[in-house]
């Protein structure tokens, strides 16, 4: 039972927590050192082993987990991102440290053939405990955004961590698919899990959990929770979480979102700003003619609920129009600059020279956060309340992208936390590398 000095120590964790991270993501924005592309693992054989480790929430507390590390190195939450290429043969090597057997199947990919297995398993040929290896084979013959998991012991080895992505890209570059419908500039991966801290206690004092007790009281995107998820890639005080969660885009660029549900509970992922279009489900396009059509029969919605076990590629993109007025604050007769704004009057996109239909005296009283910049333009800066923003140096719009589950949206009760990051709209000329 938390009592209240629990609860106190894990508000002051997390305050300190946000901190760190919106100072760290002052200086990613400054430095521009966001990832437009998903961080991963190319190849085509993989070498992975299970063993034990520890992740960090977002209010400090530490967890143990299984999970997958890549040759030989440190255990991942999530495991390794595998980035692999139409029509490759994949191999995957599967060592075993821990004390059960463990093992890996592949959904959505067919003719997986297992060699060296020390048992048959469930699902997949087994690696047997303390010491066992197997061997995975496939064909990555359909481009699109894949699981991979244990497949021994499902539901207490998924929630202790044994779980990755697998992307199959097709030979065309900057498409999701074979098909220019599904073309898009910048590509995130959003990972979804949740984790019970109870079950995974049990676990590493040698007993055996009731699942049926199971209740989550972290939410995860991509192995991390709020606000761990602001910072880079690869930051070093979390080595076993490696992949962030932060994304970038300009106005009228498409963002590729591939979203996976990796956890054993449902989970809704809403986006601010505009709505998302479905490309795919489980790497299966929605199209009306095969190989013709493209991604025609694509959803637009502005919240995905996504089940266990599947996976959605979506796009996303800010357009910045039927706002009514100009975004970059240009008068009527100034020219349409930055370059890639749009100002064919038949297409007012941007709302070309048109003034913010209200009077805005008091506007920077009336805004506070971190990332408010002080103007309402994109690309500028404004005057700031005292200790007020000064974390917005590109002057870029922000959305939350977060689960739309208010209870998930907190690290062991304590808010903000738990499956939340940022979307940002830079303004044209801002890099994105």
């Amino acid at each position: 039972m938390k009592t209240e000095t629990d609860t106190a120590l894990r508000h002051v964790s997390a305050l300190r927590r946000i901190a760190a991270s919106i100072l760290m993501l002052a200086g990613l924005i400054v430095g521009g050192t966001a990832q437009a592309v998903i961080s991963g693992t190319t190849g085509v054989n993989f070498d992975l082993t299970a063993k034990e480790g520890y992740v960090s929430m977002g209010d400090g507390a530490t967890v143990y987990i299984w999970g997958y590390a890549l040759d030989g190195g440190n255990v991942q939450l999530p495991g390794p991102t595998l980035i692999v290429t139409e029509g490759e043969t994949i191999t995957v090597t599967l060592h075993n440290d821990l004390a059960e057997a463990v093992s890996i199947t592949f959904p959505g990919q067919t003719d997986v053939t297992t060699t060296g297995a020390d048992s048959e398993g469930y699902l997949a040929g087994e690696a047997a405990a303390t010491g066992g290896e197997v061997t995975y084979t496939f064909t990555a013959t359909r481009p699109g955004t894949y699981q991979y998991h244990s497949g021994s012991n499902v539901g207490l080895q998924i929630e202790m961590g044994l779980s990755g992505a697998l992307i199959i890209k097709p030979n065309a570059m900057n498409q999701a698919y074979n098909h220019p419908s599904t073309a898009f500039h910048q590509e995130y991966l959003f990972f979804l899990q949740e984790l019970d801290p109870h079950i995974h206690t049990a676990v590493e004092a040698g007993l055996t959990p009731n699942l049926a007790e199971r209740r989550a009281q972290y939410w995860l995107i991509n192995g991390r929770s709020g606000p761990d998820t602001f910072f880079d890639d690869n930051i070093p005080w979390l080595p076993t979480q490696p992949y962030g969660a932060m994304a970038r885009t300009h106005p009228n660029e498409t963002v590729l979102m591939r979203v996976v549900g990796a956890g054993l509970d449902v989970h809704s992922f809403h986006t601010h700003g505009a709505n998302f279009r479905v490309l795919a489900r489980d790497g299966r396009m929605r199209e009306t003619i095969p190989g013709v059509s493209g991604a025609d029969a694509g959803l637009s919605d502005f919240t995905l609920t996504v089940a266990p076990g599947q996976t959605y590629d979506a796009t996303w993109s800010w357009r910045g129009e039927d706002l009514g007025w100009d975004i970059f604050g240009h008068a009527p007769g100034d020219p349409c600059e930055p370059s890639g704004e749009e100002c064919d009057p038949a297409s007012p996109i941007y709302d070309h020279g048109k003034a913010i239909p209200v009077w805005l005296p008091e506007q920077q009283f009336l805004t506070f956060g971190g990332f408010w910049s002080g103007s309402p333009f994109l690309g500028q800066e404004g005057a700031l309340p005292v200790g007020e923003g000064g974390l917005n140096l590109d002057g870029g719009y922000f959305y939350m992208w977060h689960s739309h589950i208010e209870a998930e949206l907190v690290n062991f009760d304590i808010a903000p936390g738990g499956m939340m990051t940022m979307m940002i709209v830079e303004a044209p000329g801002v890099p994105i590398p």
